[in-house]
């Protein structure tokens, strides 16, 4: 136990309780006023530390995994709707013990299991791709085209295979109500004649209803809107980051500064590539407290990651103070999408986690060592 985040340990993710609580009490609103369904999407928050809060607000978990689905079964509980983009025949069996709703990526794969899937009474879905294109980067948009993510409609046009009862529909990332409406507006043209087969809908996650600005009412008329068109169809959401959005930080600490072709270079403790591996995949430049855009004050700074990787960079930010060895640097809004991507590359010091109580107290929840790195080898 710590009285102030002076005293944590670095690189450390710090989530802030009191936050996610903010965040699920608005999601809990969206289901309750939609009369829809929201379960947590593992692939995005993962930290089971804070499981008994969330499962007071959200009744289950999606799954995408053998090892995602037994977190949720040994530390979650609740519903649990797994869906992957294809299954292994030594893993289904287990799998199929431990969900409630099972959704197959393709029709083969649909042939192919669909005899153990109805045998161990699982609620059967088959993901569709709707053909919307919401998501600007490639890298996270499952709708393209050529994805191998979800069946066409044209693959679809006699009706939905016997022992099918839901449609699972990804599409967004990080998005506002005007894609969740073109998403509905697109299962409604192009899979229209499947509705009045279907038991439940997935929409997926990607819905961003915890972000300032977020039209929440538009969210919750669209989806009371689908509902009384379609009564009989169970409507489920799985967002990820909206559960954890601005709910916590990666502190990292100055290790040096050096200058290199005329660029002051802050060389911290944690790493880009390691610990927040968006930064350089999608890429975007993460808000760094007290950081400006570089320029905009006296004191610019490059900050470079710890790991041998020559990219390893953050982004280039300006202070008001110099840097100097030992001072601390907070990364904003590094829960959702960051632990659950993060890798021991290099060996780097992995973050230490911690969670800052309500009653403002702050855990230390979990350190990792050197045993971690040496068991994840042989």
């Amino acid at each position: 136990m710590s009285t102030g985040i002076e005293g944590l340990p670095t690189p450390c993710y710090l989530l802030e309780a009191s936050r996610l609580r903010n965040n699920l009490e608005l999601i809990d609103r969206v289901q309750r006023e939609s009369e829809c369904v929201i379960i947590l999407a593992l692939k995005g928050f993962a930290m089971w530390s804070v499981f008994p809060l969330v499962g007071k607000y959200l009744t289950g978990c999606a799954a995408s995994s053998y090892n995602e689905a037994r977190l949720a079964r040994d530390r979650f509980g609740g519903h649990l709707h797994l869906y992957a983009p294809a299954y292994a025949d030594v893993e289904l069996a287990d799998l199929l013990a431990m969900s409630d709703r099972i959704t197959f990526n393709s029709l083969s794969q649909w042939q192919r299991f669909k005899s153990q899937a109805l045998a161990a009474g699982r609620s059967c879905g088959l993901r569709v791709n709707p053909g919307i294109n919401e998501v600007e980067t490639a890298l996270y948009n499952p709708s393209d085209l050529q994805s191998r993510l979800g069946i066409p409609p044209e693959h679809l046009r006699n009706g939905l295979p016997t022992g099918i009862e839901g449609l699972h529909v990804h599409a967004l990332c990080e998005n506002d109500a005007g894609s969740t409406q073109r998403l509905i507006e697109a299962v409604e043209t192009r899979f229209g004649h499947l509705l009045p087969s279907l038991k439940w809908l997935n929409l997926g996650g990607g819905h961003l209803m915890t972000r300032r600005g977020y039209d929440l009412e538009l969210l919750i008329r669209m989806l009371k809107a689908f509902r009384r068109r379609h009564p009989w169809i169970e409507v489920v959401l799985e967002p990820g980051a909206a559960v954890v959005w601005e709910a916590g930080t990666l502190i990292s600490t100055v290790l040096d500064v050096i200058e290199r072709g005329g660029i002051p270079i802050a060389m911290l403790d944690t790493s880009a590539t390691a610990h927040m591996p968006d930064v350089l995949e999608m890429p975007y430049r993460p808000e760094v407290r007290h950081g400006y855009d570089p320029g905009r004050k006296k004191h610019t700074y490059r900050l470079g990651g710890l790991s041998c990787l020559a990219g390893d960079v953050i982004g280039d930010y300006s202070f008001d103070q110099q840097l100097s060895v030992g001072d601390r640097v907070i990364f904003e809004d590094m829960i959702h999408y960051t632990m659950v991507k993060t890798t021991l590359f290099n060996g780097v010091q992995h973050p230490t986690i911690a969670i800052r109580h309500e009653d403002g107290s702050l855990e230390v929840v979990r350190r990792f060592g050197f045993e971690d790195y040496q068991s994840r080898l042989s």
